[in-house]
């Protein structure tokens, strides 16, 4: 019996940010793709339509989900334009579609991306044109089809792109601070933690509230795309209606609404405070996290053991660099005195400030914020010396 469209096995990508790509690789495994194999700021896998759209649904630290259908070496303008058109473009859209190109190029004879998606969309346009004598419209911000074209030293690969908007703008963030964390680096760093999501778990600097937006779903098992109402694959000619309903009833089945673990959230500032609590509550989620304004230099820890979890300030806007030194020493000392037998995890894009902290971290992952070199540093808080400890 020939394998139905659905069930039949294909090859993905899922992007990533830069050191998320272990914890993007095991969140593929647990969903059962095949093949999971960890590269740059991606990882590459297998699996069938149901596994796609799952993908989307499940992958907390996915960006988008690729699919690829064409690789060929291309030396030069000529080459490039003609293995483009060499493609059959009505198989993925039609001339009333409109698209959008996003091109990726490194270590390669071409040096402008932009250059290489313009030669793209020419060899589309051109192919449509010829067969219809009509062409489909360019639509950058919403496209029916998003195309990606990854060129690595003149290796080019043609994919799909699954997720239409990345899969970081989760859809409940109604509030912001003035640089919010990307969704996908605080979910990242809450599973770089190896929070075990049945512990405490604190957030004395909340900000808009990411992190504890995060740690909430993660507790409850809730799928992060559930907010969502459009993927990219929604729009493509093979797109199974159904098979979607099912996964994403699927999700909703597995969530734990009674699992019983604490989440507390602070911030020294009234507005962002307000900010998380229209977060969490627009996401349904405000009755699994407590949230109130408080100065960190007086919080103690609400429980006896548990981890906290903070991204201060790195100090481009506070400006004094005393002032930033103090406020990461004030950090240090709230956490020797008020946080034993804690763990805290501080991801910070000031590494300079962080030496203020004062405390010797366990570990050090180097992460990205944006164009930020940042650390996630670890400090195991215990109670008296380390060797009454041992």
């Amino acid at each position: 019996m020939a394998k139905s469209k659905s069930s039949a096995n294909f090859n993905m990508t899922a992007t990533t940010l830069a050191g998320l790509e272990e914890v993007l690789a095991q969140e593929l495994r647990d969903l059962g793709a095949q093949y999971v194999k960890p590269g740059v700021r991606a990882v590459t896998f297998s699996g069938n339509q149901y596994l796609l759209y799952q993908a989307n649904l499940w992958c907390r630290t996915a960006i988008r989900i690729l699919k690829p259908f064409a690789q060929f070496k291309a030396r030069d303008e000529k080459e490039l334009y003609l293995k483009v058109r060499e493609q059959d473009w009505s198989r993925f859209m039609g001339v009333n579609d409109t698209f959008a190109i996003n091109a990726v190029v490194s270590r390669s004879t071409f040096e402008h991306s932009l250059f290489v998606s313009q030669l793209t969309k020419d060899a589309i346009v051109d192919q449509f044109r010829d067969k219809t004598g009509q062409r489909p419209s360019v639509d950058v911000a919403t496209p029916d089809v998003r195309i990606n074209l990854h060129m690595h030293e003149n290796i080019v690969t043609l994919a799909l792109d699954s997720s239409g908007d990345s899969l970081h703008r989760r859809g409940y963030r109604q509030q912001t601070n003035v640089a919010p964390l990307n969704e996908v680096l605080a979910a990242g760093i809450l599973l770089l933690s190896g929070w075990d999501r049945k512990s405490p778990l604190y957030d004395p600097m909340c900000g808009s509230g990411t992190f504890l937006t995060e740690a909430a779903m993660l507790a409850h098992n809730i799928a992060p795309g559930v907010y969502r109402r459009d993927f990219g694959f929604m729009r493509w000619p093979d797109y199974d209606a159904a098979l979607y309903q099912r996964v994403y009833q699927d999700a909703l089945a597995q969530e734990d609404a009674d699992a019983e673990v604490e989440i507390f959230g602070s911030d020294i500032d009234p507005d962002f405070v307000e900010a998380t609590f229209q977060n969490l509550e627009f996401a349904e989620l405000d009755q699994y996290v407590r949230v109130k304004e408080l100065n960190f230099k007086e919080a103690t820890k609400p429980v006896d053991k548990g981890i906290l979890v903070m991204n201060p300030p790195y100090g481009e806007r506070i400006g004094d660099e005393n002032e930033i030194n103090d406020l990461y020493k004030m950090i240090g000392d709230t956490l020797k005195s008020g946080f034993q037998e804690w763990d805290a995890f501080i991801f910070t894009g000031n590494l300079e400030a962080a030496k203020h902290i004062g405390l010797k971290p366990s570990r050090r992952i180097p992460l990205y914020n944006g164009p930020i070199e940042c650390r996630l540093f670890k400090y195991e808080l215990y109670r008296g010396s380390r060797r009454e400890k041992e």
